[in-house]
């Protein structure tokens, strides 16, 4: 950027306020005797002879209590007489390999020593069966080890998702139909696309608990700061419908910006361990998928994204729904990882890397160039960590008067500046 560019949009005029939000967050206090019970229930149901088998899915999102509820469903089951394991069930991701997969289970603390069982991770699928109307000859895949099982227990966050809406979107549902069926299923159901989700999570989940041993699923819903807010066990016959109004009560404890109209929203971090697309699609308001209309509110002018996880090992699927991002995060991306993620998914643009700068400080000055505001302190942006951790976020000094009810100023307005290396300083 050239001194005149720099002379005219200095941030010396751009003046930040800290706010923190309150929403509402119940919690299960006896996570693992809330489990035991859903569990033993949920096995009372079924009929199952000792010793019986019993896969229990893992998947690739980040739930703050996935290995609690592992380790306490294994330990049910053991008491309850039966072997217990679990096997890698998230569809393409993890590059739909063995090691890919373990490696991201690993990283999500999701070991055999901390769940207490085998952790299994492979490709290899077995044709189940096949879809009837309305999307009739459709080939269902599942995870081997779920079909020479003696009875599967799903498990999953129940969760708005990122890409489409219906009566079921991520959680049990879901995880039966694409995340069991590993590349080759998750493949051929993203191949219908977006807008044919809905029907092919319910044709493709109904073959699968036809075919296999389902014994049900335990349903996690989590509050604003990622607790769990409910455990709940579905039997397989009441698992469809049983579903609908944990995904409407999950919505209800979705975080959300503090300010819904702005310029600009910052991202200090995207990545997979936030959201399935890098960026909570709900959290942020843009799709980018073609086919399907985007969303009215939030609306954003511009979308600028800092860095990317570690923890996403260099899957920068969503980087596309951003307008600016840093050359501090471009790389990271691990371009393989990446596309098959949004070729899988049918969404290539959102694994475009969008205008590249410098550092934080270069990415403001390019903002300042696209929105040419006449006065720094006009306008209207937020910052925030990531699209999940939105109790603390810092607004424009002049977006006070619209905050969202639950908001409340913390701490004095301040300049926003960055240090000798062009980072951000908060």
């Amino acid at each position: 950027m050239n001194s005149t560019f720099r002379k005219a949009y200095s941030v010396d005029g751009l003046r930040l306020v800290k706010v923190r939000q309150h929403f509402e967050a119940p919690v299960v206090e006896d996570l693992a005797g809330e489990v035991r019970a859903e569990l033993q229930r949920l096995i009372g149901s079924h009929t199952l002879v000792s010793g019986s088998r019993i896969g229990i899915t893992a998947g690739s999102r980040g739930v703050s209590d996935a290995v609690e509820v592992y380790r306490a469903a294994v330990e049910t089951l053991r008491e309850e007489g039966h072997e217990p394991f679990l096997f890698a069930s998230m569809g393409s991701h993890g590059r739909g390999t063995a090691e890919g997969q373990r490696d991201l289970l690993r990283s999500l603390g999701v070991t055999e020593e901390k769940v207490g069982a085998p952790v299994l991770c492979s490709d290899e699928v077995v044709e189940v069966g096949e879809t009837g109307a309305p999307l009739a000859g459709l080939p269902v895949y599942a995870a081997r080890e779920a079909a020479e099982a003696d009875g599967v227990l799903a498990v999953n966050r129940v969760k708005p998702h990122t890409s489409f809406h219906g009566p079921y979107e991520s959680g049990l549902m879901k995880m039966l139909a694409v995340g069991m069926g590993r590349a080759n299923g998750a493949s051929m159901v993203h191949r219908l696309g977006w807008s044919s989700m809905v029907e092919a999570i319910e044709a493709i989940g109904g073959v699968v608990m036809e075919k296999l041993p389902i014994i049900g699923g335990l349903a996690i819903v989590e509050n604003a700061r990622e607790e769990t807010a409910m455990l709940k066990g579905l039997t397989a016959a009441d698992l469809p419908e049983g579903e609908t109004p944990l995904l409407e009560l999950a919505r209800d404890y979705m975080p959300s910006l503090p300010v819904k109209d702005l310029d600009l929203c910052v991202v200090r971090e995207m990545g997979k361990n936030y959201s399935g697309t890098g960026m909570d699609t709900n959290i942020i308001g843009r799709l980018r998928l073609q086919g399907l209309p985007e969303p009215t509110q939030p609306y954003i002018q511009y979308l600028a994204v800092l860095d990317l996880s570690e923890a996403s090992h260099g899957n920068a699927t969503g980087v596309g729904l951003a307008d600016f991002v840093t050359e501090r995060l471009a790389a990271k991306v691990d371009r393989e990882a990446t596309y098959l993620n949004c070729l899988t998914s049918g969404g290539p643009i959102r694994a475009a890397v969008p205008m590249t700068l410098e550092d934080d400080e270069a990415l403001f000055e390019a903002v300042w160039k696209a929105l040419k505001p006449e006065r720094l302190d006009e306008v209207r942006m937020v910052i925030i960590d990531d699209t999940l951790h939105l109790e603390e976020a810092w607004v424009s000094e002049s977006l006070l008067d619209e905050l969202e009810d639950g908001a409340e100023v913390v701490g004095e307005p301040f300049t926003l500046g960055f240090d000798p290396e062009g980072r951000m300083l908060l």
